[in-house]
């Protein structure tokens, strides 16, 4: 949920803003806390309770642990008078000797337990990221989060290195940084950064399926939930089985049969090859009857073949087609970037497979060359080969995609690198 270096702006805090400090949290860490003199030390600061609110989360109190069967303390912030170098500085508690034991409330987080060391998503670099420090405001004696930092420097100030500086601080505002569902977030247990609904969908699918694999399961449905059907089937398809199970558990019928209609038979296959055997048979309900038909003889290993996992979406033309003419029917094919790899090319029949065209290779030819001219005419392809065959077809030639074939060199389809070794892998993790 987080776009890079997208730092505050002051316009976006509170009015009310004057005359404020920054500091870092790892900083306040285990700083003694005081009642009115530094030689009444009542314990050190363990972690700062701060409220999720619709901009910026405010400090609510100090928790401090002692450890040894000891109590815990809470500390409302109102009673903290001022923080210092070597300590903070808070009021006697009110109707007693000591300040009460800290108890949960809905939409509370705790800097240290919820959020620092918890992973981020980094939009522009499209990987996940470590919360290494939190950066805090302190204005008018409150306490206010406004950024993460995802760098080393934050990093070496968690253990106490501050001194050295390495790098420059990567601060992201926490606008960008939020929980998945502020509106839910009442399970303190439960906070875990993640990106926002608005933005999940141009992370590419690995990485949506490493951030299902570290949600707990509420946040796991809810962001699961905010995927167009598309964009959670190549979601799906990604994750591990245990995810995969996990998720399907909960998905309604109709959500369900949306979602597989988005995915290959071999996904499919490979889908319901880790799911109990009761999900089978009501998901399977779901597919429409050639689907349905494909998955079950991949399933019971009669015909898991080429031609049983091959898909039908690809593009082939005839070899006297111009480079020209050819990006154009690319251009207007509509198709996903991961099917379009290659241009098969056929003979003058349209339907005998005599060479392939690299796409890579067609950008760069001249326009008014035919494709008949560039293309490759030592062909890989698959008839009646094992899913295993083509593993080892994909792990020697290392092609994209295989195109499917009968005896007559006529294509029927393709097989795509994802589906055939992501199988593989899934039978080794299983």
């Amino acid at each position: 949920m987080a776009e890079k270096n997208q730092k505050i702006k002051m316009s976006d805090l509170p009015q009310d803003i004057s005359g404020f400090r920054f500091i870092y949290f790892s900083e306040l860490l285990k700083r003694p806390i005081c009642i009115g003199k530094i030689n009444n030390r009542i314990g050190k600061l363990t972690d700062i309770v701060f409220a999720i609110k619709d901009s910026y989360p405010e400090a609510v109190g100090i928790y401090i642990y002692h450890g040894w069967g000891k109590p815990t303390m809470f500390i409302p912030w109102a009673n903290v008078l001022r923080i210092e170098d070597d300590a903070i500085f808070v009021q006697s508690p009110e109707g007693g000797d000591n300040y009460p034991p800290f108890v949960d409330q809905p939409g509370w987080i705790l800097l240290d337990k919820h959020l620092m060391g918890r992973t981020i998503v980094d939009m522009d670099d499209r990987r996940v990221e470590v919360v290494n420090d939190l950066h805090l405001i302190e204005s008018r004696k409150r306490l206010i989060l406004v950024h993460v930092d995802i760098s080393f420097n934050g990093f070496l100030r968690r253990w106490g290195l501050g001194k050295f500086h390495w790098i420059k601080d990567d601060l992201i505002s926490w606008k960008y940084v939020q929980p998945l569902s502020v509106e839910d977030a009442v399970s303190t247990d439960k906070v875990s950064l993640s990106i926002t609904r608005k933005q999940i969908h141009n992370l590419p699918s690995e990485d949506l399926a490493d951030i299902l694999e570290e949600l707990g399961n509420e946040e796991k449905s809810a962001l699961f939930s905010a995927l167009n059907s598309e964009k959670a089937a190549e979601a799906l398809a990604d994750a591990e089985p245990r995810t995969q199970r996990q998720i399907i558990a909960n998905l309604r019928k109709e959500r369900a049969r949306n979602i597989f209609s988005e995915m290959t038979i071999p996904q499919l296959a490979a889908l319901f090859s880790v799911l109990p055997h009761d999900h089978v048979s009501d998901m399977m309900k779901l597919l429409a009857s050639e689907q349905a038909k494909r998955v079950s003889a991949i399933l019971s290993e009669r015909e898991a073949t080429a031609k049983g996992m091959m898909s039908n979406v690809f593009l082939s033309m005839p070899k006297t087609t111009t480079v020209a003419e050819a990006l154009s029917k690319v251009r207007q094919s509509g198709m996903e970037p991961d099917v379009i790899s290659y241009i098969y090319v056929i003979d003058e029949n349209g339907t005998k497979l005599i060479g392939v065209v690299d796409l890579r290779e067609l950008v760069l030819a001249a326009d008014n060359i035919m494709l008949g001219d560039i293309m490759a005419t030592h062909l890989v392809t698959a008839e009646d080969d094992t899913q295993e065959d083509l593993a080892e077809l994909f792990a020697k030639y290392h092609y994209r995609m295989i195109p499917v074939v009968d005896s007559n060199d006529n294509i029927l389809g393709i097989i795509q690198y994802n589906d055939i070794m992501k199988g593989v892998e899934t039978r080794i993790k299983i």
